[in-house]
């Protein structure tokens, strides 16, 4: 069996999130480096009874989902689990991916990530971006419909996560032009979604420059196994390549669904989800039914991995 991982990004954080591995030595010295990395209790954050206006803020969301990204694949290696094939990163999951890959030094990406929210915000304010999901509509009409809906301001399908399961994103009222458009298609639903920042469309070029200068200062190595970028469904080895990608990753769309498949192709035959949640083995179950996904949400799930490899 081969064995690959994804690491989800944000929308899969909760209070509570991490119960599962509260007895792990490894998950808690992990949360312990990230935030001495920032300055501040990361674990406190999560934890059950904290604040989820707190948890929820981009700035705080990015460094944490990370940080229990990597926490969880310690975890695993410690725990006697085998190394991945080959890995991927749903939008800043990728960063999670290749911190785990050795690509990034740990404590570089938290930091990282955390400027990268902090450039996002700051590149669009509050209230001017919009993301929606689009549900039950063929992509090519969702494009034609976000085309047609720009009126010289911006609105892109940014997320394709899977068959019929699209994110929009760009200027609020280019959006909402773009959600009529897709009911008046056919969409069995448009939700706007709960975010301050509309990623992964070209509203993100400026924060996408500040990443650029960040990410020049930062130590890249070939990761020790393949990581498939989003913006390009490819897996690369050199450093100015692996910065290219992270870089155009902020303002191009993820190409979730061609990735999974991707995966499966180079005979991926187990998916685990390597993080909180299961919202990527939703979205994987869809993509590439020949494959086995499991979500690592407690160490429980380490036996249930480890039995059908």
């Amino acid at each position: 069996m081969s064995l690959a991982f994804v690491f989800p990004g944000q929308g899969s954080q909760s209070l509570g999130m991490m119960k599962g591995f509260a007895g792990d030595a490894s998950v808690r010295q992990t949360f312990e480096e990230a935030s001495d990395a920032l300055g501040q209790d990361l674990w406190a954050m999560c934890d059950e009874g904290a604040d989820t206006a707190v948890i929820n803020a981009t700035v705080n969301t990015q460094p944490l989902m990370l940080t229990a990204g990597i926490a969880v694949f310690r975890a695993w290696r410690a725990n006697g689990g085998v190394q991945p094939a080959l890995a991927a990163g749903h939008s800043l999951g990728e960063y999670t991916a290749l911190a785990a890959a050795g690509s990034i030094a740990f404590t570089d990406a938290v930091k990282l990530v955390r400027l990268r929210a902090e450039a996002m915000q700051s590149a669009v304010p509050e209230g001017v971006g919009a993301m929606a999901a689009i549900l039950g509509l063929p992509d090519e009409v969702i494009v034609a419909a976000c085309a047609q809906a720009a009126e010289g301001e911006v609105v892109e399908a940014v997320n394709f996560n899977s068959a019929g399961q699209v994110v929009i994103a760009g200027n609020k009222a280019a959006v909402e032009r773009a959600m009529a458009l897709c009911k008046e298609q056919g969409a069995k639903r448009a939700l706007p979604l709960p975010v301050s920042v509309p990623s992964h469309c070209a509203l993100m070029k400026p924060a996408a420059e500040q990443l650029a200068a960040a990410l020049a200062g930062i130590a890249v190595a070939a990761p020790e196994f393949p990581v498939i970028h989003n913006a390009d469904v490819a897996a690369y080895t050199d450093a100015a390549q692996i910065r290219d990608a992270l870089t155009r990753q902020l303002y191009q769309p993820v190409r979730w669904v061609e990735t999974v498949q991707q995966m499966a192709a180079d005979g991926a035959s187990v998916i685990a989800e390597c993080g909180p949640g299961k919202v990527l083995v939703g979205l994987n179950k869809r993509i590439a039914d020949g494959a086995q996904h499991i979500p690592l949400t407690d160490l429980a799930a380490f036996d249930a991995l480890k039995s059908v490899l």
